[in-house]
C-alpha cells in the first residue's frame, strides 16, 4: 500500500485545465467519500479522459441534455451516470465551463475504510477488487445519482473531495485505448493507469451489440 503523504485538498484550478492534463495527473491522488457510515479514502490508479463535444466517446458529444448538464458547468464537480440499468459511474468535470470534458474514475486502492467498502462490495474476493473498475468504485463508495453535481472543491463537509496524495510521476504513467469505446472514439489512447498495480481493471475493447432478427 502506498501512503498518501499530502492531505492538502486539490483546488479548483487543478481541474480547470485541459482534460488530457488533468486525467494522468489524477493518478496517485486520493478520493475521499464522507458519509454517515464513515469515511472511505481511495488512491486512484486508473482513469479515462473524455473531451466533450469533440469526442465521439463522450456523453456530451451531441450537446447538453438533462442527463449531462453537469458536464457543461464549472470544473471540479461530480458527474454521476447510471449505466446498463444496473451501475453508477463517477466522473469529475474538467476544463473551462462550457467545454463539457471530464475524467471517469475507473479504479483505485482503498487505503482507509476498507471494512465499510467490503460491506458494500460483498462479491469482492479480496481488497484489490473493492474498486477495480468504475462500477465497483462507485458501489464501494456508495455513489449514486443523488451525488450528481457535488462540488469536490467545496468547504469541509462535502461528501466527495480530493486530496493531493502522492501523484505518480508522468514518466511512469501508462496509456492506451479507453475500455468499451467504439467508433471514432476507439482510437484515442485516453485511458491512463499506474503500471503493475493490481487494482487496475482489465482492458476490454468495444463489442458491438447484435441486433435481434
Amino acid at each position: 500500500m502506498i501512503a498518501a503523504t499530502d492531505r492538502t485538498p486539490l483546488p479548483r484550478d487543478f481541474f480547470d485545465r485541459p482534460v488530457l492534463e488533468v486525467a494522468p495527473d489524477l493518478l496517485g491522488r486520493v478520493l475521499v467519500r464522507d458519509s454517515a457510515d464513515g469515511p472511505i479514502e481511495l488512491r486512484l490508479t486508473e482513469v479515462e479522459a473524455y473531451a466533450g463535444e469533440v469526442d465521439p466517446g463522450s456523453h456530451a458529444y451531441r450537446g447538453p441534455t438533462a442527463r449531462n448538464s453537469v458536464m457543461f458547468g464549472p470544473p471540479g464537480h461530480a458527474y454521476v451516470y447510471f449505466t446498463y440499468g444496473m451501475w453508477h459511474c463517477l466522473n469529475v468535470v474538467c476544463g473551462p465551463e462550457g467545454m463539457a470534458s471530464g475524467v471517469l474514475l475507473r479504479a483505485g486502492e482503498v487505503t482507509t475504510g476498507a471494512e465499510l467498502a467490503r460491506k458494500r462490495r460483498l462479491s469482492a474476493r479480496n481488497d484489490r477488487e473493492l474498486a477495480k473498475g468504475p462500477a465497483r468504485l462507485a458501489t464501494a463508495l456508495d455513489v449514486d445519482r443523488s451525488l450528481n453535481g457535488t462540488d469536490f472543491c467545496a468547504d469541509p463537509g462535502t461528501p466527495l473531495s480530493f486530496l493531493t496524495g502522492t501523484p505518480i510521476h508522468p514518466d511512469q504513467v501508462r496509456s492506451g485505448p479507453r475500455t468499451g469505446v467504439g467508433g471514432e472514439g476507439a482510437v484515442h489512447p485516453w485511458r491512463f493507469w499506474a503500471p503493475n498495480d493490481p487494482t487496475v481493471s482489465p482492458y476490454r475493447p468495444h463489442t458491438p451489440r447484435r441486433r435481434r432478427t
